[in-house]
């Protein structure tokens, strides 16, 4: 039985869940409404304050369909709730962020400016060397993230370029010269 899909999505003051045909459900809190339509094979229901999810039968499939539900509910009552955030860190010399508006202007070393447009639902903040981005859908923060990282991603030697703020960098030692 999956662990986590086992586990009962307690749901908090504020937030409504609302589960349509289809096993599409609807999440309305503080932060916002995020909907998204789930397997069909899954049964989704609402118990109370309480969202319960159960697999038909145990073919391998259902199995790892079950914990995808489950997790995938959780992430849209704690989005709107709480909402989500990822910290990169721009490291180098004369490597830079800027908001411009709705813009991110990134300066990192090519000959021209890198400009990126935050997405719907989505706000980056650029405080120092330090970029934050914001919003209630996990998924969407994520790739944000990953697409501004993947403008300069960090390298070995000298450690810069575009990271998050908890990756480690794995440094290495450049080449000795010949004796």
């Amino acid at each position: 039985m999956s662990r986590i899909g086992r586990m009962p999505i307690a749901i908090p003051a504020g937030v409504t869940v609302d589960i349509a045909e289809n096993n599409k459900v609807t999440v309305k809190g503080p932060k916002g409404t995020l909907e998204r339509v789930l397997p069909a094979e899954m049964e989704i229901k609402l118990e109370g304050a309480e969202v319960i999810v159960s697999r038909p039968n145990d073919l391998k499939r259902m199995k790892s369909l079950h914990g995808l539900t489950r997790t995938l509910i959780n992430n849209m009552v704690v989005g709107v709730t709480d909402g989500y955030e990822k910290v990169l860190e721009v490291n180098g010399v004369g490597y830079k962020a800027q908001k411009n508006g709705k813009k991110l202007v990134l300066s990192l070393g090519y000959s021209h400016p890198v400009e990126m447009t935050d997405p719907e639902g989505l706000e980056s903040v650029v405080q120092d060397n330090k970029i934050t981005v914001k919003g209630i859908d996990k998924e969407k923060v994520g790739q944000y993230a990953a697409e501004i990282r993947a403008k300069r991603e960090p390298e070995p030697y000298k450690g810069k370029g575009i990271k998050y703020a908890d990756e480690v960098i794995r440094r290495k030692v450049g080449k000795t010269g010949k004796k």
